[in-house]
């Protein structure tokens, strides 16, 4: 079955565009710091165990 490019884009559009108005900046702005602070978190994390398993392999 083949779909319509047109079909696809028009529901696409129409869904992102529903979704704009209701995002406020202050969401923005959390979703950044969350997401800076568990990279952050992820990567100490990453340094301990790497640290731990080495120090076991000696």
């Amino acid at each position: 079955m083949e779909t319509n490019i047109s079909l696809r884009i028009g529901t696409a559009s129409g869904t992102l565009l529903s979704i704009v108005p209701n995002i406020l900046s202050e969401d923005i702005v959390k979703t950044t710091i969350l997401a800076v602070v568990g990279a952050i978190v992820s990567f100490a994390v990453s340094l301990l165990l790497k640290g731990l398993t080495k120090s076991k392999k000696k």
